[in-house]
């Protein structure tokens, strides 16, 4: 595949090789065959130069407990190349744009959940990269932050190529230009998420029935939602054909395709 400037939304469920696409595009992992160039150049043969341009956040995010969230970033400034008045100037940006400016003298040991993650997102904006891979960007994030992190990156993804997975559908929805769907190591398909929800589009119900009789279609269908009204119980279903003679049909989203192509995989 090729990439241009923009945010990518990985779409896979676990094991199916998001995490392991960005340790190979980082230099951590060697792939057993095939390659990556950036710029028609394979980023193996001068890998320190690619990583000059590379900003990442881990899924594991790892800290030094005892230094200030400035600290930190001073540090990781350093690491990229950055001195003086520069890694000042950038450090003290980047800890305002993730809402960590008033924070920045307190120990990171006393961070929320919501805050350490913030900070994994600034850090990984240190170097200006011009290719930032997200691995679970938004875990810890409240509703507001997410809001403020999704906003963040659409505002970045101009001139830059933008890796973002995350289970959580709704940010990969909002933000992707192109959504890349992985199974099982290999690109089942791309598109828009428009293009990719036609794939669907047909395909989602919503049955009433009864507590007794919804076991049934659990036993059936792949259900993407359970809903009670009342004494009768609402299911969304992901099918072909119609599932029930009232079913109706309704508007087909993320987390449906989701279900739709990893059904299987999940034992649903």
């Amino acid at each position: 595949m090729t990439l241009t400037p923009g945010v990518y939304g990985l779409l896979g469920a676990n094991g199916s090789g998001k995490t392991t696409l960005f340790r190979v595009i980082c230099g951590v992992i060697k792939p057993d065959e095939g390659e990556i160039t950036y710029n028609d150049q394979d980023i193996s043969v001068n890998s320190e130069s690619f990583r000059s341009i590379l900003g990442f956040l881990p899924q594991d995010f790892s800290y030094y407990a005892e230094f200030s969230g400035l600290k930190f970033m001073l540090y990781i400034a350093a690491l990229k190349g950055l001195r003086g008045k520069v890694a000042q100037r950038r450090c003290q940006e980047l800890l305002d744009l993730v809402g960590l400016a008033t924070e920045k003298n307190k120990k990171i040991k006393k961070y929320s959940g919501g805050m350490k993650q913030r900070l994994g997102i600034a850090q990984a904006l240190i170097n200006d990269p011009e290719v930032l891979i997200l691995d679970e960007p938004t875990v810890g994030l409240d509703p507001k932050e997410r809001v403020r992190f999704r906003n963040l990156i659409s505002s970045l993804s101009e001139n830059k190529i933008i890796f973002l997975s995350t289970h959580i559908v709704s940010d990969v929805e909002y933000i992707s230009d192109e959504v890349l769907v992985l199974n099982q190591g290999v690109i089942q398909d791309r598109g828009t998420v428009e293009k990719l929800l036609m794939n669907v589009q047909a395909s989602v119900w919503e049955v009433k029935t009864t507590q007794a009789d919804s076991s049934f279609f659990y036993g059936s269908y792949p259900i993407s939602n359970q809903k009670y009204e009342g004494d009768q119980v609402v299911l969304r279903i992901i099918s072909a054909e119609k599932p029930a003679e009232n079913a109706i049909a309704v508007q087909a989203s993320l987390e449906d395709l989701y279900l739709y192509y990893f059904r299987k995989e999940e034992g649903n």
